[in-house]
């Protein structure tokens, strides 16, 4: 590492797991479960006293699975107030509600509005356009079940980091194009968006911690399947749109040694260019998921505007 990384992240990057070689094959089950156990203490933390936290089922796409979500409501809920999706990060392939669990704990406590956090089809195993249906058949329900759920239905954002970033700006693009449910806002963390990995940032970072290039690679081959190299849709590979005008207001952040970084500040920019309202933030010294160690100021940061860009989008303001 020669990176200028912020100096109260810095000490974590020893903590961090070593990278496999590139060529190295992935033991998918191993992975997952291996993101599952370092997320578990910081979701047993997570104070659900406040809230009913309910799974449940829904009708999933045409000829595909329901697709299971949970529902996070805060106590009392008696007025109809805005809602989220909740779409967890993993690359497309690791990844749940179970792991992500503390986040959407946290959008409902501290918003007070209803959360619904979808559990999608994850690649190799179920290749685009799996997750993104999944996502879009959860969008449908909240937008079907609104009065019941207590969500104002023009008023529901997406939210998403990494993967989840990507799979919210197609949601986003998915929803316009079928002039299917409104999306309110689209809240675009570190998102993942564009297979061609041709930006410096891109080229250039082949061994930050969490995210490099190498990983970029195997996730897009994962995710797209047979589409890997050819003909990709821009509702997969967001950067390829050619026209975001109309999509919903946004905000898009992006880490400072993350490869990722390049194409997140050019989406925003397009957006801008295409008369979307955007909010576009870089956080210097750090890289992809950084935002985990919660002690930085720096994650802090992170964290208190997510919450009150999402309070002024869903009308949380008062």
């Amino acid at each position: 590492m020669t990176y200028d990384v912020d100096p109260e992240l810095r000490p974590y990057l020893e903590l961090l797991p070593a990278r496999p070689p590139a060529d190295a094959p992935v033991d998918m089950a191993t992975v997952r479960a291996y993101a599952t156990r370092m997320t578990a203490d910081i979701n047993a933390a997570a104070d659900v006293s406040a809230l009913v936290v309910d799974d449940r089922v829904v009708p999933g796409p045409p000829h595909s699975p329901d697709v299971p979500v949970r529902v996070y409501t805060p106590q009392p809920h008696d007025v109809t107030t805005g809602g989220i999706l909740y779409i967890h990060g993993g690359g497309f392939t690791v990844g749940s509600v179970e792991m992500e669990h503390f986040n959407p704990v946290r959008l409902a406590n501290e918003l007070g509005v209803v959360v619904v956090s979808v559990e999608y089809r994850l690649a190799p195993e179920d290749p685009y356009p799996a997750a993104l249906e999944d996502c879009y058949a959860a969008l449908v329900w909240i937008r079907r079940e609104a009065s019941t759920l207590g969500v104002h239905p023009e008023r529901v954002a997406v939210v998403g980091s990494s993967a989840g970033g990507g799979l919210a700006a197609g949601l986003a693009l998915l929803a316009r194009d079928r002039k299917g449910p409104p999306i309110c806002f689209q809240f675009l963390g570190i998102p993942e968006l564009d297979d061609r990995l041709e930006t410096p940032s891109m080229q250039r970072f082949v061994d930050t911690p969490m995210w490099s290039r190498p990983s970029a690679e195997q996730s897009w081959r994962a995710y797209l399947g047979d589409l890997y190299g050819g003909d990709v849709p821009e509702y997969a590979a967001p950067a390829r749109a050619t026209d975001l005008a109309g999509l919903p207001p946004a905000y898009v952040s992006a880490m400072e040694f993350d490869p990722l970084r390049d194409e997140d500040i050019l989406y925003a920019l397009r957006l801008l260019q295409a008369g979307v309202r955007v909010e576009l933030h870089t956080f210097p010294g750090t890289w992809h998921g950084s935002t985990a160690i919660t002690g930085a100021a720096v994650s802090q940061r992170q964290i208190r505007e997510m919450t009150i860009v999402l309070r002024r989008a869903l009308g949380r303001d008062d």
